[in-house]
């Protein structure tokens, strides 16, 4: 987790690259594994790209497409935004050639890892989706847990989305994914993606340190903003009264096993998780 890059938030249009919206690569981060893309196609439109070294998963923010992979196809139903429901997703492996079409355009999100094992393309069902609610009254969530660690196979990625009511707190306490500590912490580094509900919506992220020199940064955050989390305790996300926040975590790291543990800030967990 060193090179940590200069700016830890990106507000929107600001980490764009040809063909997508938001382009975040480890490069670019300064960190080896973690990745997240946002694909806008128009009615009709298509995209080709080659996974690389990395594994990576299709998931709709607004729109259907459908995901071609080495001559199997995925039909996607997508949602109509992200606010809506869940949807159904699709895998897509290391070296691979993906092929992704929409009829009537939309945006997709493609969350990414480096990684080693060569797993099969294959379909998230929607209906097989875990939704948690995670925390109570003014710390109340919900987590879409579509490529969380223990409810779809992968081999570093996982991934989840959060939706928050307006007025209310998620990420916390504030936690931290920074080191490896057998069976009670996994390193991780992390990519905040937000969308607030309704206009002129906005949130904060918090990011402070947990050591020396650590990552540190407080964020308005606006839909098609993201965060990068290389270290740190992070939290809360806070959502404006009157507007939903949306935010898709992508993690991975270094990791023998591919697991999500954290560890709460000592400072602040009495009665809120």
């Amino acid at each position: 987790m060193s090179n940590q890059p200069k700016e830890l938030h990106l507000p929107k249009g600001g980490a764009t690259r040809a063909g997508y919206a938001l382009d975040i690569d480890p490069e670019r981060a300064g960190w080896g594994y973690a990745a997240l893309r946002v694909l806008e196609l128009a009615p009709g439109g298509t995209h080709t790209f080659a996974t690389g070294d990395s594994e990576w998963v299709v998931l709709p923010l607004n729109g259907g497409c459908t995901v071609h992979v080495h001559g199997e196809m995925f039909e996607l139903l997508g949602r109509e935004n992200v606010f809506a429901s869940v949807t159904d997703f699709a895998y897509a492996p290391r070296d691979a050639r993906v092929q992704i079409a929409s009829d009537a355009g939309g945006r997709f999100a493609l969350a990414g890892a480096k990684c080693e094992r060569r797993l099969p393309a294959r379909r998230g069902p929607a209906s097989e989706v875990p939704v948690e609610v995670r925390g109570s009254g003014t710390c109340t969530r919900h987590v879409r847990n579509f490529a969380a660690a223990d409810t779809f196979v992968c081999d570093r990625l996982i991934a989840v989305e959060v939706i928050t009511p307006g007025g209310n707190w998620s990420s916390y306490p504030p936690h931290k994914h920074d080191e490896d500590r057998p069976g009670e912490e996994s390193e991780l580094e992390e990519i905040y993606y937000f969308e607030i509900d309704g206009p002129n919506g906005f949130g904060y992220q918090r990011v402070f340190p947990s050591r020396a020199g650590g990552s540190d940064v407080l964020a308005e955050v606006r839909s098609g903003d993201a965060v990068l989390v290389p270290d740190g305790w992070h939290g809360p996300s806070v959502a404006q009264p009157g507007h939903d926040m949306y935010y898709l975590n992508v993690m991975a790291g270094p990791g023998k096993n591919r697991e999500w543990r954290i560890c709460f800030h000592p400072d602040h967990t009495e009665g809120y998780r």
